[in-house]
C-alpha cells in the first residue's frame, strides 16, 4: 500500500530513505557523508521539502519498505530499502509517482547508478539529453517518460494513470 507521508509516518519515510540512501551511495562518497545521512537529517529534509511543496509516498508491504518525492512533474527520492530491492517495490513507487505527476515525469539519475537505470528504462523512460555536470565528476542525467500513446482521427490511445481508476470501471 502507498500512502502519503505526514508527520505520523515521516520517521519511518526517513529511516527507508537513510538506510536506502547509504547503501546505494556507499561505493564513491566518503564514510563521514554516508554515516551524515541519519534517520534524523533524512528527515529534516523530507520535512522541508513537504513544506516547500513537495508530494511524499511511503510504500508499506507489512513494514515501510520504499519512499518517493513528487514536485510537480518531478520525481525524486525514490529508495527502497536494500534487502527488499529486486521484489518490485522500485517499480511499484515510480509508476505511482508518475501517475500523480502534474505533466510528463522526469527525474535525475547519477551516471553510475546502472539499477535505477534500468529500472526506468523498463518503465518507460529515456534520456532527454540534459545533464547536470558535479564537481565530485559524477555527472547527473535526466530521464523523461515517452509519451507512447497513439492518436487517430477518432481514437486516443495513452497510457493508464491511478487518476483513470474510476473510469475504468464506469
Amino acid at each position: 500500500m502507498i500512502v502519503p507521508v505526514d508527520k505520523t509516518n515521516l520517521a519511518d519515510a526517513a529511516a527507508v530513505h537513510a538506510a536506502a540512501w547509504r547503501d546505494s551511495h556507499r561505493a564513491f562518497c566518503s564514510p563521514a557523508l554516508i554515516e551524515s545521512h541519519t534517520a534524523e537529517r533524512q528527515a529534516a529534509y523530507l520535512g522541508r521539502k513537504a513544506d516547500a511543496g513537495s508530494r511524499i509516498f511511503l510504500l508499506i508491504d507489512d513494514v515501510p519498505v520504499g519512499v518517493v518525492s513528487v514536485t510537480g512533474n518531478l520525481i525524486e527520492d525514490l529508495y527502497v530499502l536494500p534487502n527488499r530491492q529486486g521484489h518490485g517495490y522500485g517499480t511499484k513507487l515510480l509508476r505511482y509517482a508518475a501517475s500523480v505527476c502534474d505533466g510528463t515525469p522526469t527525474l535525475w539519475i547519477l551516471e553510475n547508478n546502472t539499477g535505477a537505470r534500468r529500472l526506468y528504462e523498463r518503465s518507460g523512460f529515456s534520456e532527454t539529453g540534459n545533464r547536470k555536470i558535479t564537481p565530485g565528476g559524477l555527472d547527473e542525467i535526466e530521464f523523461a517518460q515517452r509519451e507512447d500513446c497513439m492518436e487517430t482521427e477518432r481514437l486516443l490511445i495513452d497510457r493508464v494513470r491511478e487518476s483513470d481508476r474510476e473510469d475504468r470501471f464506469n
